[in-house]
């Protein structure tokens, strides 16, 4: 891949992360009674393709350098992803419990059967999720390269019945399933489902990855019909935005109810994310970027690992700061929280690679990935 294919995925990535902070500040301004609805939108619905895009990003990684005829070495694959994934995610894990403990007192959590349950669902750190799905991505990556094979024969065709599979899978996952069994661990494993069901971002992950694998077709594609990629991004923008405030003046719901129904398994969600992934994608392979705005996402892509996992335990000290200094979350403030956490979670990120560059050890627990010393004399 070209070094500007490269940067179009580590822009998405970078846009994603950005987004996924605005969706967490989001949750907080609601401390706010009278939070404004409109700034709540920003934050909480057009930043709804922020995790999903993500799946579709790690899948574009993961396939660019795969040869589906070729010989795939699953062992040596999977020893190279349980490393940049599952110690992050173990570590990152201790170091959320050990803080909530260290600040709450309850030592519960260490104990089975609540241990286990945070260690398969990701519940010391409500991000850590992610992992825990992309793991089980990994872990049956035979599947999608089986899988995918087969839908480039007619990947137009193929992919239409993945996504209207996946949009009628969310529906009865998001609005018709409770877990309401006789069977206590059955409705612990129905209500964790978010946690670890890789149905749920199952198509964004193949078109990921029939993307990459079909790159050059994809960027023709996209280039010959950009007049229709933009329109169907203004379209479901305008549809997720018109439902969130439908479900709110017409259906009288509560900001925090409204947009835990117009989220990103929502029908319209599913669509959002594909429109925003394709819209994205298109304008980040053009050249007339300004640099800023390359310079602030390159370096976002860059450090969106780092930024990810460490952002909640920066929000957790923010908030408490701005509950001692007995502040509203006003819009103004909920701006700057936002800014705050984004540019101390950047600062940390940055800190650890420039640390990790003579303790190598520390980047491979916190983001899973080797940094080789300084050479003397360089």
């Amino acid at each position: 891949m070209s070094q500007k294919k490269i940067i179009a995925i580590e822009y998405i990535r970078g846009i994603s992360m950005l987004g996924v902070i605005g969706i967490h500040t989001g949750a907080y301004s609601l401390s706010n009674p009278k939070v404004n609805i409109h700034l709540f939108a920003l934050l909480e619905i057009l930043t709804r393709f922020s995790v999903p895009i993500f799946f579709f990003a790690s899948a574009f990684g993961l396939f660019f350098t795969q040869n589906l005829t070729a010989r795939f070495n699953y062992k040596d694959f999977l020893v190279r992803r349980l490393r940049t994934v599952l110690v992050p995610y173990l570590v990152w894990s201790i170091i959320y419990m050990i803080h909530y403990t260290f600040v709450s007192g309850d030592s519960t959590i260490w104990h089975p059967p609540l241990l286990y349950e945070f260690a398969f669902f990701g519940l010391a750190s409500y991000q850590l999720y992610f992992l825990i799905i992309l793991l089980w991505f990994y872990a049956l990556m035979p599947l999608w390269r089986i899988a995918v094979s087969y839908i480039i024969q007619h990947p137009a065709r193929n992919l239409s019945i993945i996504l209207l599979l996946q949009i009628l899978f969310n529906y009865y996952s998001s609005y018709i399933l409770h877990a309401d069994f006789s069977n206590h661990y059955i409705n612990k494993l129905i209500y964790h489902r978010l946690s670890y069901w890789i149905f749920h971002y199952l198509f964004i992950f193949l078109l990921g990855a029939v993307c990459a694998v079909k790159y050059e077709h994809f960027k023709e594609l996209i280039k010959n019909h950009q007049t229709a990629v933009a329109n169907f991004f203004y379209l479901t923008l305008a549809g997720i935005l018109s439902y969130y405030y439908y479900l709110l003046y017409w259906l009288h719901y509560t900001p925090e109810a409204a947009v835990n129904t117009a989220h990103q398994l929502s029908p319209i969600g599913v669509l959002y994310t594909l429109s925003t992934t394709l819209f994205l994608f298109m304008i980040f392979n053009k050249e007339k970027l300004p640099l800023g705005i390359k310079s602030i996402l390159s370096r976002f892509g860059e450090h969106s690992y780092t930024v990810y996992l460490v952002h909640p335990l920066v929000m957790y000290y923010l908030i408490n700061y701005i509950a001692g200094q007995n502040l509203m979350m006003t819009a103004l403030v909920t701006i700057a929280f936002y800014l705050a956490a984004t540019l101390i979670s950047l600062a940390f990120s940055l800190i650890v690679k420039r640390v990790s560059t003579f303790l190598p050890i520390i980047s491979l627990l916190l983001t899973g990935s080797k940094l080789s010393k300084p050479k003397s004399g360089v």
